[in-house]
């Protein structure tokens, strides 16, 4: 292995320098502060905020979400990654570009096209009058908006990895006799399955701490429609403040924790990513 060269001169130091400063302005300092806030009236209000029965609502809501998000995006992660790296068909580039859609696309605005499309004076919103059946200002719609600006991760981590392993195995196994699914599960999924965590791993946090999608389509129904970042909105807008950074360090807790996950699995999809190395 090459040894790394210390940098010559002030400008790498000087880069060096401002990087560090940006991310301690913009990411070590505030969520430093948070945690502050959030212990600043003791540990009893931390639990009390914490214990209170709106935000053991909002953590549950927020954990059904979860729970729903994930596994869908791993069905749909799969079979889309598959059609993107295995088969060739018409349209296969237009597939791709959609997939990546809730990128470019504010959260906002994505709120916005579900209450066109299902809320009272939407499209489908008298279909659904008529039928009883409610969408926006409910969970389902706060589901179906977090569906939306999440559908890009798994697709995204496990399309290069699935480009990398290529076709010798799995068309091995087919000449085997092997049948579509036992190549799936016996072939596929292991070589993929630390990119699937990971993708997993984003996906979930990024539906725990969605704000703007869900805050069009939920309503802000205290008890029955908020997450986890609506409810420390609602807080901070009645003036509990250290309510609001308490329940807030829940958020940037599990942001931490997610961060430990992202870095092991990057170095284990790294590897998985490599001709030739262990899965």
């Amino acid at each position: 292995m090459r040894r790394r060269e210390r940098p010559k001169g002030p400008v790498p130091w000087l880069v060096t320098a401002f990087a560090v400063l940006v991310v301690i302005v913009l990411l070590v300092l505030p969520l430093a502060l948070v945690l502050q806030q959030a212990l600043a009236e003791g540990a009893r209000a931390f639990l009390d905020a914490v214990r209170d029965g709106a935000t053991l609502d909002a953590l549950g809501l927020t954990l059904l979400v979860v729970g729903i998000v994930v596994p869908f995006h791993v069905v749909f992660g799969i079979a889309a990654a598959w059609l993107l790296t295995k088969q060739d068909f018409p349209g296969k580039r237009l597939l791709g570009l959609l997939v990546d859609l809730p990128f470019t696309v504010s959260p906002v605005v994505s709120g916005l096209l579900f209450v066109l499309l299902f809320g009272a004076r939407g499209w489908l919103g008298p279909l659904l009058r008529e039928h009883d059946v409610r969408i926006i200002f409910a969970v389902p719609g706060i589901v179906l908006a977090t569906l939306f600006v999440t559908l890009p991760f798994v697709v995204r981590e496990l399309v290069p990895t699935m480009e990398a392993m290529g076709r010798s195995e799995e068309e091995a196994a087919a000449s085997l006799g092997a049948s579509g699914l036992q190549i799936l599960r016996r072939v596929t999924l292991p070589r993929v399955r630390w990119a699937l965590f990971y993708g997993c791993v984003l996906t979930a946090a990024r539906a725990a701490g969605e704000f703007g999608a869900v805050s069009v389509v939920s309503g802000h129904v205290r008890g029955a429609t908020t997450t986890l970042p609506l409810h420390v909105e609602i807080l901070w807008g009645e003036y509990h403040a250290q309510a609001a950074f308490a329940v807030a360090s829940l958020l940037a807790l599990s942001g931490l924790l997610t961060l430990v996950l992202k870095a092991w699995l990057e170095h284990r999809v790294a590897r998985a990513r490599t001709p030739g190395a262990s899965a």
